[in-house]
């Protein structure tokens, strides 16, 4: 979160965090609350009514990712920054949790293969090859100047962080490189087939679970080792309510906010058929941006087989997509209720950061087969090796982004700073 856990949304590239001090609790924003609730309750009886109950749930299922990524700045970007540069891993930590809930909820439902609305679970496994090296080596590039990954991209404009748009533009634009390149690093480099730890290695689901938590719990493990060698700046806190108003108005912590996500991943992968993704809606968003411009992105190999009829059906039928709008929507309700919303002037070095990041992103996402969430975390918790391959790439080049990040005026975590 290059402002994944900045709070509220940052728009500056010299802004970040520098006090230890608990932030006082904003009020309410009524107003924005009853806009959104409006807009959100406009699209959600038209994805109803014009979709079914499938779609509509997802969309409802959206919202709730918004929420609660935002009422805990939930980040992928910012758990990697802050690892690599002062050896802070709470964000790292909350990412094993959530990987080792959603394994857990996983594995029982992919071996049963029954879900809801008569569709089968079916794991997000995927090859193992250059595409993927590549992918997500830029991807995590990409992460660390684009002010957020996927979900954090989302959410950040939910919250009102105005760069944030530019890099969702950088990100549709190079979703459509990726598609037009997909034949090129697909089919033409080097690749090993999709291999699953629980059904390609004998070990079943049931083994496979075994063996995933236990790499998990040594990641975590070696997080702590890190931090009592580096002894990083803690993390910043965040303004919080008390009590049960704390539900709604935030803030969550870390642990709460991995099990939540954990638990409506499985709920995607029953009522949709496959986990929670992200990305594929921005290739479909700028490809058919593309034939309105009269460019036949029909003749690509992306949109061949099962994805070409989405280029056809309206927006409302695809699920990435309505689960998007509902992320963005369920962020805004939060920043809200928690009186963070604001919109921001953009600082020029960090607008072209935005562009180039999101850029670099869309295009590692479709060489990758998926971004933080469908890569990394669904990719994972179905058990697909490439999902760890993409994490160690993606850490790889989140690496290299930090080195970037100060031509464009961002600042990186230093150990001796009070907070990170």
């Amino acid at each position: 979160m290059a402002m994944e856990s900045v709070r509220p949304p940052l728009n500056k590239a010299s802004d970040f965090p520098g006090s230890s001090r608990q932030p006082a609790m904003a009020d309410p924003q009524t107003g924005v609350i009853a806009a959104t609730l409006i807009i959100a309750l406009a699209l959600s009886y038209a994805i109803w009514s014009s979709q079914g109950p499938q779609q509509g749930l997802l969309y409802g299922i959206g919202l709730l990712f918004g929420y609660t990524l935002f009422h805990a700045r939930f980040g992928f970007t910012s758990a990697f920054r802050q690892l690599l540069s002062v050896g802070q891993g709470a964000g790292i930590r909350a990412h094993m949790l959530m990987l080792a809930v959603a394994s857990a909820l996983f594995a029982p439902l992919l071996a049963a293969g029954v879900g809801f609305f008569g569709v089968e679970p079916t794991a997000s496994v995927a090859p193992l090859g250059v595409s993927v090296v590549v992918g997500a080596f830029l991807f995590g590039i990409g992460m660390q100047l684009g002010g957020g990954c996927a979900s954090g991209t989302l959410y950040h404009i939910g919250g009102g962080r105005s760069a944030s748009l530019l890099t969702l533009t950088g990100f549709i634009t190079g979703s459509v490189a990726g598609a037009w390149h997909w034949d090129f690093w697909t089919n033409r480099m080097p690749s090993l087939p999709p291999i699953s730890l629980a059904e390609s290695t004998g070990l079943g689901y049931g083994g496979a679970l075994a063996v995933q938590l236990a790499i998990l719990a040594a990641i975590a493990g070696g997080t702590l080792y890190i931090a009592r060698k580096r002894r990083p700046p803690q993390m910043k806190p965040l303004p919080r309510a008390k009590g049960w108003v704390r539900i709604i108005r935030g803030s969550w912590p870390l642990w709460a906010a991995a099990a939540a996500l954990a638990a409506l991943n499985a709920i995607t992968l029953l009522v949709n058929g496959k986990p929670w993704g992200i990305t594929s809606a921005f290739a479909l968003w700028g490809s058919k941006v593309a034939m309105a411009w009269g460019i036949d992105v029909t003749q690509w190999t992306y949109w061949s087989g099962d994805r070409a009829a989405s280029l056809q059906d309206p927006v409302f039928a695809h699920a990435t997509s309505v689960m998007d709008f509902g992320i963005i929507l369920g962020a805004i309700l939060a920043a809200a209720a928690g009186g963070a919303f604001a919109l921001r002037k953009i600082d020029g070095r960090l607008a072209i950061a935005s562009i180039v990041g999101g850029l670099l992103m869309g295009y590692g996402a479709r060489l990758a087969y998926g971004c933080n969430i469908g890569a990394y975390f669904s990719g994972i918790a179905s058990f697909s090796l490439h999902g760890w391959l993409w994490m160690i790439l993606a850490l790889a080049g989140s690496y290299l982004g930090l080195f970037l990040r100060p031509l464009f005026g961002m600042k990186n975590p230093k150990p001796e700073d009070s907070v990170c």
